[in-house]
């Protein structure tokens, strides 16, 4: 009798570690992405406007917060040729950083097609290996 409780007590620890291990997976296995959320592609917009940033999988803290899946935004405008992801992001007039944890900007910009990016930074403006990065959208302004 005792060898089926200790062999049922085992099958059972079993699954709750495969349980665990599956619901660890899955949670890393998270993909981590920022997109421009206003204005949409395509949008053409007055000199100055409203962008609105967001992020999933990640969590969008300060400049300077050494913190595991977070990091801070940076916004590209009109760039063509990406910076150097393994050094600090530039701070350059198309190269906007959000250092405070900002999700949102007002945007002035000339008329015409502008381009607009997200690139998140981690806590020293460094993309990395594997920047994650929103799709480039198009506006035009007015």
């Amino acid at each position: 009798m005792t060898f089926k409780v200790l062999l049922a007590f085992i099958a059972a620890m079993t699954i709750n570690v495969c349980a665990q291990a599956a619901d660890a997976k899955a949670s890393s296995a998270t993909k981590e992405t920022v997109t421009i959320l206003e204005p949409a592609n395509g949008a053409t917009v007055p000199t100055t406007f409203t962008v609105k940033f967001g992020a999933s999988g990640v969590d969008i803290v300060p400049a300077g917060t050494n913190q595991e899946h977070s990091g801070h935004h940076h916004l590209l405008i009109d760039t063509d040729v990406l910076p150097d992801m393994h050094s600090p992001l530039p701070a350059t007039p198309t190269t906007i950083h959000f250092g405070k944890g900002q999700t949102e900007t007002q945007l002035t910009l000339t008329p015409g097609k502008h381009t607009l990016q997200l690139v998140l930074g981690n806590y020293a403006h460094i993309a990395g290996d594997a920047p994650i990065m929103s799709k480039k959208i198009t506006v035009t302004v007015k």
